[in-house]
């Protein structure tokens, strides 16, 4: 009897989620902007996985949420436009052609420092998305910021 009860009830809560989105998508609830913060660390040797926080961070920005991208670890390569422009994950443009979206949509990417020098990641190469230079003091305070936090 407790079982049945617990399962009714647990029906109940996994069913929110859908009835809330529902709901605003009808413009029933209004929403605030959230402020994001995506991570990944994906490079180009998976063009799907590393064009993750930039398709969805561009969805999320047209979405009227803020969102910032931290990259780290092999991520960082995908700043240097010909690295962009010849990763392309399945289904998508190029990754390139997200990051000119997301750079005319003034959304910050943050290329970990110490990740982009063992890599040969430049500022001149940051500067053709906006990008800037990460560390760990400011990946704290992108976590202290955010009310999501994703990584992909």
């Amino acid at each position: 009897m407790a079982r049945r009860a617990f399962l009714s009830q647990l029906a109940r809560l996994a069913a929110l989620p859908f009835f809330a989105a529902t709901g605003a998508l009808q413009g029933q609830a209004a929403r605030k902007p959230l402020k994001i913060l995506m991570k990944s660390a994906w490079g180009s040797d998976d063009p799907t996985k590393a064009a993750f926080p930039f398709s969805h961070g561009l969805a999320l920005t047209e979405a009227g949420h803020e969102v910032q991208i931290y990259l780290l670890g092999e991520a960082v390569v995908l700043m240097r436009k010909v690295v962009a422009n010849a990763v392309t994950p399945v289904g998508w443009p190029p990754v390139g052609e997200i990051l000119d979206k997301l750079a005319a949509k003034h959304v910050t990417i943050y290329a970990c420092g110490a990740c982009s020098r063992a890599r040969g990641v430049t500022e001149s190469d940051l500067a053709n998305y906006g990008a800037k230079f990460g560390s760990p003091p400011v990946f704290v305070s992108l976590i202290e910021c955010a009310d999501h936090i994703i990584t992909e």
